[in-house]
């Protein structure tokens, strides 16, 4: 049927080819009107630069990813930079004009968009209008990454040169886009002394994974181990500033007339050289920072503007040729410069040599191990002996003519086998002390010595009669060098040196500031650019904190405060009554911060302080005792009270009431209630002993507590206050009968006398079992309080005690 169909028809083949033909050249020509730099622009064919600066700047600043969040942005961005970076040069302007090409051999439209070629009379498709992978540059394979070789070679030099890797991929369209701009960006950068490098996200999945690489194309900075990534568009300008942006902003320090004298004066604190470039750029050159950054550790480095009228007095004094750059390097004269170069084209490599050549000062301190490994390097052979003038001195002011005498003996005696250097001895005890056999040196000494072993062992000679800088120690010295030449085993003594101590490292509150602000940085990077899958765990780990920290509050806020209060274990002696009074003194308590009870005893120095001046609010608890139950006393009443000891307004003392035995009486006769008289009490001398007062000094009352009988009934037996106070009102209505009633009140109550029969049956250590239960009425406030007209004095007692 088909046969027969195409016999039919003849012309139906080259019919349906020409409209093929003429449907894929209309596609091919509006791609190109779409790619079209002047289109794209917006400017005409015989624009100038400066128009077409104008419409980019414009365009830019309306498609730019970070300002228009249209899906269609970053594209018509990418394309407006691209046909910026046509126009704007006249070469590839010119290639475009003529061919419709750039300078890369293919149109602006990329080689994607040729659907096919004629080549002898025949048609055959490009690889690319069908998407498929172009093969990798050769120029690329020599900065291809690889995990083992990043960590070892890539990662350690990342702190003397920055490095800007690409992360690609073959099958990444959008990498080919900025391909040509990489290219010219690594011909730029790459000569200034940046670091290249590629990463393949099929190949190097776990290099890409340690740089936090998750899409191509990405661009990242490494500097000093830190990971960086570029979120700009992808222009020359942009990747350089880039780069200028990752090196630390305080590298290079400007100098002017005013401040150029302390700059050179700062080798004695930074024990480093200094270089001076001096230049008509107003912009520090990034050549010049690169070498500053990967020389920081060893030279400090300055940048003169000569466009300034700030500096025409620097330029004078070192007579400054403005025509062409010039370095200038000084070590410790500041008046003259150790060396120089002027060109008008300074290299990396002119500047790298002028730099290393002169990375320490003329007399070094030693001020780390690292820098004593450089200036005295291990033996390796016979002819490559290194020998080092060690001079152990002070810093202070006397020091300083015997320092420059052997800086003056140094500048002469430039020898390849001699390095001379100084340590402060109150910086590097141990040093010092291995080279002296522990003992001080009290004048400066001069040591030479020689390394033998990475472990420290070196054999070394002490240049007798010390060293105070006078020609004779200059003659001393010169001819021990001299001798030392001519026979190594000069050097008699060996000794084991420890590792100097590092006089530079910052403190660690800076390092942590440091290690902080870049981990903020990090962070807020991440967030700004929407970075989730790296935040991930960050965010984790912050929501999780949250989490137990709102728990946590929930559940204190929701608990109730008796069940956080820890209670001290009981010993198994103790009784049921004893527990329970604990068990509620603790609910009403605050826990007790100690493991014991503080117990003051009121005597004459502390009875004022305890007492009489005792803050408003604050009440002491004094037990009375006596002699003989001082320790049977003590130890319950601790034990009752302890509960309450952590309670900031109660103090707990004792009185002895065989010192002090007048002032119970003097103190219950000052109250308003009817109390015994005199003559009953000289009679009948009552036995105070296990009583408890609570004493409020500042508003002149107190609270009694009176001591349980054994075998009574707790009810009956216990100090019901409340009871107490009426009897006390009915006493004082009929003061006849006060004799009578007041015996009848201490029988109830169940107060000892010494002439009752009933004294037998007390047991001290039952006298105290219902103090909880009143210190927990105590802590409530339901109390009765008597008032007093003035605290009796212990020493009027006693005074009184004596006349009796």
């Amino acid at each position: 049927m088909t046969l027969s169909r195409i016999r039919r028809h003849p012309l139906t083949c080259p019919v349906s080819l020409a409209i093929f033909l003429l449907i894929l050249s209309v596609q091919l020509v509006r791609a190109a009107s779409e790619n079209d730099p002047y289109k794209i622009l917006g400017v005409s064919r015989s624009a100038s630069q400066a128009e077409i600066k104008k419409a980019y700047k414009t365009l830019a600043k309306e498609w730019h990813p970070d300002k228009n969040k249209s899906p269609g942005a970053e594209d018509m961005f990418i394309k407006v930079s691209k046909s910026y970076e046509i126009l704007s040069n006249e070469e590839r302007r010119s290639n475009f004009d003529r061919y419709g090409q750039t300078d890369d051999s293919q149109p602006i439209g990329h080689s994607q968009h040729q659907g096919f070629r004629g080549s002898h009379n025949s048609f055959y498709f490009d690889e690319s209008f069908f998407h498929f992978p172009r093969s990798r540059d050769f120029a690329d394979s020599k900065y291809l990454l690889h995990h083992a070789q990043f960590n070892s070679d890539v990662l350690p030099d990342s702190y003397k040169r920055p490095y800007l890797i690409k992360v690609t991929s073959e099958w990444c369209f959008a990498c080919i886009h900025i391909e040509p701009v990489w290219k010219e960006a690594v011909q730029e950068l790459e000569p200034l002394g940046v670091g290249i490098g590629i990463v393949d996200l099929g190949y190097e999945r776990r290099l890409a994974n340690q740089l936090g690489a998750h899409r191509a194309p990405s661009i990242i900075g490494l500097v000093n181990g830190r990971v960086t990534f570029f979120h700009q568009a992808v222009i020359r300008e942009h990747l350089r500033q880039f780069i200028d942006d990752l090196l630390p902003h305080k590298l290079v320090e400007k100098i002017t007339d005013n401040n150029y004298i302390a700059f050179l004066d700062s080798w004695r604190v930074e024990n480093k050289p200094s270089v001076i470039l001096f230049d008509q750029v107003p912009v520090v050159p990034l050549l010049y920072k690169l070498t500053a950054f990967a020389y920081k550790d060893y030279v400090r480095f300055g940048y003169v503007d000569q466009g300034e009228k700030h500096n025409n007095r620097l330029l004078r004094q070192f007579n400054i040729n403005t025509y062409a750059p010039t370095m200038l390097l000084f070590k410790e004269d500041t008046e003259k410069p150790v060396d120089i170069i002027q060109a008008r084209g300074m290299k990396r490599q002119i500047m790298e040599e002028f730099v290393s050549n002169n990375k320490f000062l003329q007399v070094p301190r030693l001020v780390n191990q690292q820098l004593f490994d450089e200036l005295c390097p291990v033996k390796q052979f016979h002819r490559r002996r290194k020998y080092c003038v060690l001079l152990i001195t002070g810093e202070d002011q006397a020091f300083l003519t015997g320092n420059k005498a052997f800086l003056d003996f140094a500048s002469v005696n430039k020898k390849d086998v001699l390095r001379f250097a100084y340590v402060y001895q109150r910086q590097q005890q141990p040093l010092c002390q291995a080279l002296l056999h522990n003992q001080a040196a009290l004048s400066p000494q001069v040591v030479i010595l020689e390394r033998r072993s990475q472990a420290g062992k070196v054999m070394y000679r002490s240049v007798s009669g010390g060293w105070n800088g006078s020609e004779e120690d200059k003659y001393r010295l010169h001819e021990q060098l001299e001798i030392l030449q001519k026979d190594p085993t000069y050097l008699s003594s060996d000794a084991t040196l420890p590792e100097l101590n590092n006089e530079m490292a910052p403190m660690f509150i800076i390092q942590w500031m440091n290690a902080a602000s870049d981990y903020v940085l990090q962070v807020y990077d991440d967030l700004l650019y929407s970075n989730w899958r790296e935040m991930m765990p960050i965010l984790s780990l912050i929501f999780s904190a949250l989490f137990i920290l709102f728990g946590t509050v929930i559940i204190q806020a929701f608990s109730e405060p008796g069940e956080s209060t820890p209670r001290k274990p009981k010993p198994k002696e103790q009784t049921q009554s004893e527990e329970d009074a604990s068990s509620r003194a603790s609910t009403s308590s605050r826990p007790p911060k100690k493991d014991f009870v503080e117990v003051t005893e009121l005597t004459d120095i502390t009875y004022i302080s305890n007492l009489v001046k005792l803050r408003p609010g604050h009440i002491n608890v004094v037990l009375v005792l006596t002699n003989a139950s001082k320790n049977a006393l003590l130890r319950k009443y601790a034990k009752e009270v302890f509960s309450f000891s952590g309670t900031q307004t109660l103090h707990f003392s004792f009185l002895n009431g065989d010192k002090h035995r007048h002032w119970m009486p003097s103190l219950l006769r000052s109250t308003s209630d009817t109390m015994p008289s005199h003559s009953d009490e000289d009679e009948e001398s009552p036995d105070y002993a296990g009583h408890v007062l609570a004493l409020n000094g500042h508003k002149k009352y107190f609270c009694l507590f009176r001591p349980v009988f054994t075998g009574d009934d707790p009810n009956d037996s216990a100090s019901d206050t409340s009871s107490s106070e009426s009897r006390r009102k009915s006493r004082s209505r009929s003061r006849s009968s006060s004799h009578s009633r007041s015996r009848s009140h201490s029988r109830e109550d169940g107060v000892p006398k010494r002439g009752s029969n009933r004294a037998t049956t007390i047991d001290v250590h039952h006298k105290l079992d219902r103090l909880g239960l009143w210190m927990e009425r105590l802590m409530e406030g339901t109390l009765p309080r008597l008032q007093v007209t003035a605290w009796p004095s212990l020493g009027e007692t006693n005074n009184s005690s004596a006349e009796s």
